[in-house]
């Protein structure tokens, strides 16, 4: 269960009360504002507080006080111009902060994105809940056999029942030792000290749940998006990616359309690439062979072009 029923309520409660305000409001943000959207089976993503909105990247960019003459057409037109040449800063004027909740070996992949203010949950204070990541039957798949960071054919059958038993059973026994390290008494109901949690915790699995505050700017948040909300990212971080950029569409959706278009849906070339499509463009038969690539470059580019 992502939200125990005292953190729900204290999620109505907050909504329940809102204040009046002199800043910049996105309505489509304060819809998702500390609502819980469930990722996997444990896990969530929510709005703890943001700043600024599409026209505080205008404001950035002008470095205006006021609205003028300007129309929405031309923000979105300034916007897309920022996104198309990189022009980073303007987009680095809203921020994000979000509750996560994750597996352990989630956070890890998603920590080396080093862009942004990071608190977690501290096993050295607290004891970690029984909570652990079980993928669901149509995720566990085997080894790819091309790809040596990638998935391969789902396991069926056996295999698969297999797999998940030794995971399951994998989590629980390591948690049974947690809580047996952490234990203040004995068998047979004497005193003990009980180990620290800060060293039982090293016996928990990656799989085990945690939870952080990330605040980012939206600069930094595009480029998250870009690499883990793509088709070949692992799907763990995929489907989080996924329920943050369904926010972000809602709180800037100038600038997230621009990002769709130039980020997510476009491609950079090479200047050798460039050369290749000016040859074919005349009309010329152009191999790897003769492309000036390599056969992984060619293979890439024929990915886009073909």
């Amino acid at each position: 269960m992502p939200l125990t029923p005292d953190q729900l309520s204290e999620i109505a409660a907050a909504r329940a009360t809102p204040r009046p305000t002199l800043r910049a409001v996105s309505e489509g943000m304060e819809a998702h504002l500390y609502h819980a959207h469930p990722v996997l089976d444990h896990g969530f993503i929510r709005v703890i507080d943001y700043m600024g909105d599409d026209a505080a990247i205008v404001q950035a960019a002008r470095v205006s006080y006021g609205a003028g003459t300007k129309h929405v057409q031309n923000d979105e037109g300034l916007i897309r111009y920022l996104m198309r040449h990189w022009h980073s800063t303007p987009f680095e004027m809203c921020e994000i902060k979000l509750h996560v909740k994750l597996p352990v070996f989630v956070a890890r992949q998603w920590i080396r994105h080093r862009t942004a203010n990071v608190n977690e949950y501290s096993g050295r204070y607290s004891i970690l809940d029984r909570e652990f990541y079980i993928p669901a039957p149509e995720h566990l798949a085997a080894q790819s056999t091309v790809n040596n960071q990638g998935r391969g054919e789902v396991l069926q059958g056996e295999e698969a029942a297999r797999v998940l038993d030794l995971l399951k059973s994998d989590a629980n026994r390591a948690y049974d030792h947690y809580e047996a390290m952490l234990s203040t008494t004995d068998p047979n109901g004497d005193a003990q000290q009980g180990l620290a949690r800060e060293l039982a915790r090293m016996n928990l699995p990656a799989n085990i749940y945690t939870q952080w505050y990330w605040k980012v700017d939206l600069h930094n948040l595009f480029h998250f998006l870009r690499l883990r909300a793509d088709a070949h990212a692992q799907y763990e971080i995929r489907v989080y990616a996924e329920a943050i950029a369904a926010c972000v569409k809602d709180w800037v959706p100038l600038a997230y359309a621009a990002f769709e278009d130039y980020r997510m849906g476009g491609v950079t070339l090479s200047a050798k690439a460039i050369a290749v499509v000016k040859r074919m463009l005349t009309g010329e038969v152009v191999t790897q062979e003769t492309s000036g690539m390599s056969k992984g470059e060619w293979r890439e580019f024929e990915g886009v072009w073909g």
